[in-house]
């Protein structure tokens, strides 16, 4: 028999490994029951799932997957949480404790070939401050990935999410756009958190192309979108010219590329930028 965790036995653990959730971990424990199960219903896992986990902290949303019926590989960068894991599993769960792989790594580092298996699908409770960037990485290391949920600060969800000629549109928005399609689809309450946050949170899924944007590669395409958002306020043509050699360098490269060298990156797409990129001046 399966039990999920609540406020008693997150608090619980915690006090038994001597935990204090640190900002710099960006550690809010998720200890509602009501809240996991919804994220596992908007992952849409089940018995034929390899999910991997970022961050599980005290278990919480891992014996959810679990639940489910997945295989799940969580990555927790903390080693006493990561130790204590496997335990919590045994627990709980004791009959989903052989669908479970712990490994003790930042996942701005993991590596596809320290899977137990290609996961396919991503579901986690992302640090706040490093949510883009392992969301980004793990895009590109795990092409198995082919769609995840993940929660994430309210600004941040709306930034991964956001379309061209939007305010909040920019380096995030265009680069998880290079691998499919992101979309806010729920708010977390602050209360099902302890601590709780001071931020507000959103889940935020995401639906890789079965088709690439093109067939430039990634990082030509990236150094154009980092060079068109590092001054918003310039025109492509101004923001390109050190990646170009020359602002008139770079309004031919616009120019050959079908791109108005007035307009700002705000208002182009992803597969604008990979025009550009394609029209590269040569070293």
């Amino acid at each position: 028999m399966m039990h999920l965790l609540g406020p008693a036995e997150i608090r619980g653990l915690a006090a038994e490994l001597d935990v204090r959730p640190t900002k710099k971990l960006g550690q809010n424990f998720v200890h509602d029951p009501n809240t996991v199960r919804r994220i596992v219903e908007l992952a849409g896992v089940g018995p034929a799932d390899s999910v991997l986990e970022v961050g599980p902290g005290l278990g919480s949303l891992t014996l959810g997957l679990l639940l489910s019926g997945a295989t799940v590989s969580a990555v927790e960068i903390d080693p006493v949480l990561a130790r204590r894991l496997p335990e919590t599993v045994a627990q709980y769960a004791p009959d989903a404790a052989s669908r479970l792989t712990v490994l003790t790594r930042d996942a701005l580092r993991l590596a596809a070939d320290e899977l137990p298996a290609p996961p396919g699908v991503l579901v986690a409770n992302l640090p706040y401050n490093v949510a883009v960037p392992v969301v980004l990485h793990l895009l590109a290391e795990l092409p198995s990935l082919t769609r995840a949920l993940v929660m994430v600060q309210t600004e941040v969800a709306d930034r991964m999410a956001a379309g061209p000629g939007s305010r909040i549109y920019g380096v995030p928005s265009v680069k998880i756009a290079w691998y499919g399609r992101a979309r806010k689809v729920a708010p977390v309450p602050r209360a099902v958190f302890w601590p709780v946050p001071n931020v507000d949170s959103a889940l935020v899924s995401f639906e890789r192309a079965a088709e690439p944007v093109s067939s430039v590669d990634r990082e030509t395409v990236f150094a154009v979108v980092d060079a068109a958002f590092a001054q918003r306020r310039k025109t492509m043509r101004g923001a390109l010219a050190s990646w170009a050699g020359s602002a008139d360098r770079a309004g031919a490269v616009l120019r050959a590329a079908g791109i108005d060298p007035g307009i700002r990156g705000e208002q182009l797409t992803v597969q604008d930028f990979a025009r550009i990129a394609q029209h590269a001046p040569s070293v």
